[in-house]
């Protein structure tokens, strides 16, 4: 199996989204092995202990400096024996440490269509609010490669989500969760799982 390791901030739906993918088997390989948080009071780690899976908490207050911060997370990860990411609902950034130990093996959930608001500043109900701002009729969920950039890395999968008529940014974020988010994120953590396990036996 390829242990997968999920980053959290908050509720934990996409890692709820995970979760049933694994319990449905639709994970492949892959196999979540443990959950980080950066909040310890993140719904997400109780989903996780639900189901079984080891937790973790490192937040910046238990490491204010950055390169720490990264350095700890990386140790936490290899201790675990984690060979791949997926960050869902994580709102800290990815330090150069562990970008460089899991290069092309850490998947983030963007609640847009890449390139449309992305990048700093756009996360959570922010996204919703600039598409409603804008007058778009269509939206959608980017599952993407984590890079040094804010989501600039390579995409993986995209759906696109009809915006309707009296949509608050509460019901947007709602939609794009369950017809895109809650879809795709399992999907790309699949297609590298399946990568690293094909690469595993060469």
């Amino acid at each position: 199996m390829v242990k997968i390791g999920v980053l959290v901030s908050g509720g934990g739906t996409n890692l709820q989204a995970l979760l049933d993918a694994q319990a449905r088997g639709e994970l492949g390989p892959g196999e979540i092995a443990l959950v980080v948080s950066n909040r310890k009071a993140a719904y997400a780690l109780e989903r996780a202990r639900n189901a079984g899976v080891k937790t973790a908490v490192l937040s910046k207050v238990m490491e204010p400096d950055p390169a720490k911060y990264d350095e700890k997370l990386c140790g936490i990860l290899a201790e675990n024996g984690v060979e791949m990411l997926a960050l869902a609902g994580f709102l800290g950034i990815v330090g150069e440490k562990v970008l460089a130990a899991y290069p092309e093996r850490i998947v983030n959930i963007h609640p847009a269509l890449i390139p449309s608001f992305c990048g700093k500043g756009f996360y959570g109900l922010r996204v919703h609010e600039a598409v409603l701002a804008r007058g778009c009729k269509v939206t959608g969920a980017t599952a993407h490669l984590v890079t040094a950039g804010v989501d600039e890395g390579p995409i993986l999968l995209q759906k696109a989500v009809e915006v309707r008529e009296g949509d608050t940014p509460e019901i947007l974020q709602r939609r794009v969760m369950e017809q895109a988010e809650w879809e795709i994120l399992p999907r790309a953590v699949r297609k590298i799982a399946e990568t690293i396990e094909e690469e595993k036996r060469k």
